[in-house]
Order: structure tokens, then sequence, then C-alpha cells
């Protein structure tokens, strides 16, 4: 699973670092405010990748004294990290700059070229048409995310075709790979923003006002934080114990119940414990004439056969009551 989580996180990081330099010297020589929005939505999206690329390796340290159970929910707090700090600022960025030139008059950018950037005005000269560069960039910029985005929901597909889900809706409510579903999540905004830049430069060109360019900015803007606050509600389950899904947790009851010398349990819970990572515990009522030998063969039975009916099943500790 990480190394699968790790291939997206990659094609995404290096799809978005070059877009963002490719919007920003978009941006310097024409000063389109969506098209600025879209050079701190792709920075944002590029830190994002970084953010997750150390969560998938800070959560593959071995279990320790102070994390008995591992450091697998390394993934969700980063992923959280993304969703606030990350896109919640670059959100807020686009917004602010979009509202700020609106008031102007919606002036500011498109066909004057001039750019504004930490106090600093760019009035870089083109020997072509500053809009047809941006059109020129905002294309390309589509094709890389297109091809972060297959990359993600590849592997999106791959886990509702595995754990027989729905569709997309299920699961963002019961996947565990939180890396993943940023990833594609982030892309799929990143797609809807690219294509509110474009129709805003389009149609400040067609109609000659350039209100439209900030109200795409506005747009992103509004996009970002929208998905920063889907995105912190997903991490909150995960970072606050989520269990597996109620029809699993009856499955894997049964398995225990259904075996031979086991009377009742008195007792089952699960816990994800990191990105397809699941803690098992339960207090099993064995037959009372079991010796310990027996006990200990059982035990190891149901351990295995609790790993086959779901692959997510890392740790188990039954805890034999008779």
């Amino acid at each position: 699973m990480a190394g699968q989580n790790t291939g997206v996180v990659l094609a995404a990081m290096f799809a978005n670092g070059a877009i963002a330099v490719l919007k920003f010297i978009g941006y310097l020589f024409t000063g389109s405010p969506s098209m600025l929005a879209e050079t701190y939505h792709s920075i944002s999206d590029t830190g994002n990748q970084v953010l997750l690329l150390v969560g998938i390796k800070y959560s593959q340290r071995s279990a320790s004294e102070i994390h008995p159970f591992g450091y697998g929910k390394a993934q969700f707090f980063f992923a959280f990290l993304v969703s606030v700090l990350l896109f919640g600022v670059a959100g807020w960025e686009s917004l602010s700059h979009g509202i700020s030139k609106l008031r102007e008059g919606g002036h500011g950018g498109g066909e004057s070229g001039a750019a504004e950037f930490l106090g600093f005005t760019f009035n870089l000269p083109l020997p072509v048409d500053p809009f047809w560069l941006s059109v020129a960039i905002l294309l390309g910029a589509i094709v890389f995310e297109t091809y972060a985005f297959a990359k993600a929901r590849a592997e999106l597909k791959r886990q509702i075709n595995e754990y027989d889900w729905s569709g997309y809706r299920e699961a963002f409510s019961r996947s565990s790979d939180i890396t993943t579903l940023t990833a594609f999540t982030e892309d799929t905004i990143a797609l809807l923003g690219l294509v509110v830049a474009l129709a805003g430069q389009t149609l400040s060109r067609v109609t000659g006002n350039p209100a439209f360019d900030s109200i795409g900015a506005i747009i992103i803007g509004v996009l970002l934080m929208v998905f920063a606050a889907l995105l912190a509600w997903e991490n909150k389950r995960l970072i606050l114990g989520e269990s597996l899904a109620a029809d699993v947790e009856s499955e894997l009851e049964a398995a225990i119940t259904d075996h031979d010398g086991v009377a009742g349990i008195a007792d089952f819970r699960t816990m994800f414990i990191g990105t397809g990572r699941v803690l098992v515990t339960a207090d099993v009522s064995f037959d009372g004439g079991l010796e310990t030998a027996d006990l200990d063969e059982d035990i190891q039975q149901l351990e295995s056969k609790l790993k086959t009916i779901d692959d997510r099943v890392k740790l188990i500790y039954i805890e034999p009551q008779q």
C-alpha cells in the first residue's frame, strides 16, 4: 500500500511543481488574477505532496515502547496539516486577491499585462498576445493534472473493487488511505480550477470585462477552502480512531463465534492504526475443557482466519475468557 501511495504522490508532486512554475511565469506576463490564484493553488498542491511524502515516510517507522502500535497514524496527521495549513492558506489568498481585484473594477491583469507580486509591479513585454500565453499554460496544466488525476483515480478504483464499495462516495467514508483520497480530491479540484481560470480569462477576453477573470480567482479560492474543510473532516474520523465498517466487523465477529470451541464474545473492537492497518481486540469465551495448548492453537487459527477475511487486519489481541 505504501508503495502505491508513494507513486500517486510523486506523480502529483512533479506535475504540480512544473505547473506552478509555468503559471507564475504566465502571471508575471499577464497579471491575470485567476492565473495568480492558480499559482497559489499549484504551490499549495506541491507542498501538499511533500507533506504527504513526509507522512508516508514517518508512518513506516517501527513500533516503539512509546508508540507500541507503530506510527501509521502519521499519514492522517500530515494529511490534516495539508488541509488546514496549505489549502486553507492558498484558498484564502486566492479568494482575497480575487475580491481585491474585483473591487478595483476587475482590473489588474489580462490585457494590461501588469502584475503585482511582493510589492513589485511587473509589466513584461511579450512578442505574442498575453491571452494566448495564458491559454497555452492552462491547457498544458490540464494535461499534467489529467495525468496525476488518472494515477490517483486508478489507485482509488482499485480499492473500490478490492473492498466491494459502491463507488467514490462510499470510498471516501470508509477508506483509511487518506493519502490517495487527498491526491484524488486535490487533482479533481485542480482540474476544476484550471477550467474556471480558462473560462474566466476567455469571458474577459470576449466581453472586454476583466471582472470575469477576478471572479474566476474568487471561485478558485472558494473551491480550495471547501476542499480544505471536507478533507479535514475526513481526517478527523481517522485521527480519532475510526473502526471498520459495521458489516465488516460483523463478518469478523461471525468468524470467531462460528469457530469450534468458542462459546461467545464478550467484547469486540476494531480501530484503524494507519493506512490499511487495523487493530482488532476481542474478549472470547472458550469451552471450559480446553487445555492451554489448545487455546493457543485456537487463537492462532482465529488470527489467521481474521487476516484472511480482511487483509487490513494487522494486529490482533484475543483475550481468552473461560
